[in-house]
């Protein structure tokens, strides 16, 4: 039993409860955005069209089809590249957040464990790279 002195929050045990939880839910959000966006054209990631002039393309077609403004042309440029730019932040941060949750996980994993780990998530990468090609 905790005394008085001691909140249960403080309880390490119960922090690395919760630590465990969040890692493993941010890691299956990982894994259920990532195979949520594979179902997205260009696996949900910008295509390659689009960050080799693509966005110059979707750009005139809009000021076409739309009857843009310059002032509107202007302003959906800017819209256009902040898009771009904090998608890609987001996509860096899923990268790191990834990594991290494997590592941090790796760690209180023996070496067997280490080894099922990992077959775990290259079959579950494939299996998400089939269903791609489908």
């Amino acid at each position: 039993m905790l005394g008085p002195s001691k909140p249960a929050w403080k309880n390490p045990q119960l922090l690395l409860v919760l630590a465990l939880i969040f890692l493993c839910g941010a890691l299956a959000g990982a894994v259920a955005m990532g195979a949520a966006f594979h179902h997205w054209p260009g696996g949900g990631r910008p295509s390659p069209s689009w960050r080799e002039g693509g966005k110059d393309i979707s750009l005139q077609r809009f000021k076409k089809e739309l009857n843009l403004t310059p002032a509107q042309s202007e302003e959906l440029e800017l819209v256009l590249d902040d898009f771009m730019k904090y998608y890609q932040m987001l996509q860096s941060q899923m990268d790191d957040v990834r990594a991290a949750g494997k590592t941090r996980i790796l760690r209180v994993l023996d070496e067997n464990q280490k080894r099922k780990f990992e077959k775990m998530l290259s079959e579950t990468q494939s299996q998400l790279f089939n269903k791609q090609l489908r």
